[in-house]
């Protein structure tokens, strides 16, 4: 243990060592119980008759992959909505001009504050009574709304955050060279911007995802609302919901470890630019 932590915390003794070691095998087996209760009280909904339609075709064809098409269709626009409206927003945030920034400010503000579901509520029943769509069309449409605002409000402050983080000197440069403060901001502070955030950008796209299972409650056909038709039908509601909750985690897992392959893309050619910088030396030619 540091000299500076001794100072804040007593190293434990022999007798304070072996209370956390009974404390944590306490606990151990506490959780241990406590799963195999939850097991045993379920042993009927998780029985090896609930598993086998899963190994049917109709499952998958008609059921999961159907929801699971309907959950990355809903994403997807949402992404490609979200990253365009998040990138105005965050544009007019930073604007040196009141009239975009405090407006911009605001949105950013409300979007991040009001909840996915209020949105994508609000977005369905404007549009239900308006008449303005119906059927499938309505409830994408509201899922969209919602997930676009919020996500856009959360990248709009990425990438304040990442023009924030840029050295002082890539503003004074741009000015030093007769650009404006707004032409500064597009030209070479948003670009450098955007390509640090972007491994965050690309772990938002996990929130973008789960946040689509909360068209259950409008009645959107995603995966979950798949899930729960099929369980209605063969009357597996544990196990469909455990089957798309692990293609969930294989989804984001996947994503995480895409946002983290191109953090360390994007670490590696910074480095070997840096270190690819040409050396003076004596005999140099001038």
């Amino acid at each position: 243990m540091s000299a500076e932590a001794t100072v804040l915390f007593d190293a434990p003794g022999p007798k304070a060592r072996r209370r956390y070691l009974l404390l944590t095998i306490g606990t151990l087996l506490l959780l241990i119980a406590a799963i195999i209760g939850v097991v045993y009280g379920l042993q009927r909904q998780l029985a090896p008759a609930n598993w086998v339609p899963f190994t049917e075709a109709p499952t998958w064809t008609l059921y999961i992959l159907p929801g699971l098409l309907g959950t990355l269709q809903a994403a997807l626009i949402a992404v490609v909505l979200a990253s365009a409206l998040g990138l105005l927003l965050g544009a007019a945030r930073l604007s040196p001009k009141k009239w975009l920034s405090v407006p911009g400010g605001i949105l950013v503000e409300f979007f991040r504050a009001v909840p996915v579901l209020v949105m994508m509520l609000f977005a369905f029943f404007v549009l239900l009574y308006g008449q303005i769509l119906t059927g499938y069309m309505l409830t994408l449409t509201a899922v969209v709304t919602g997930l676009t605002f919020y996500n856009a409000a959360v990248i709009a402050e990425l990438i304040r955050s990442g023009v924030h983080s840029l050295p002082r000197g890539q503003s004074e440069a741009g000015l030093a060279v007769g650009l404006t403060r707004g032409q500064t901001l597009r030209t070479i502070q948003m670009p450098q911007a955007i390509r640090a955030m972007l491994p965050s950008l690309v772990t938002q796209l996990v929130v973008v995802l789960k946040d689509s299972a909360l068209g259950y409650m409008i009645g959107y056909a995603e995966l979950l609302r798949a899930s729960q038709t099929l369980a209605s039908v063969r009357g597996n509601l544990m196990v469909s919901f455990i089957v798309a909750g692990l293609i969930f985690v294989i989804l984001n897992y996947a994503l995480t470890g895409c946002a983290q392959w191109l953090e360390r893309r994007m670490s590696r050619r910074t480095s070997g630019k840096a270190t690819a910088a040409p050396v003076a030396t004596e005999n140099a030619p001038l």
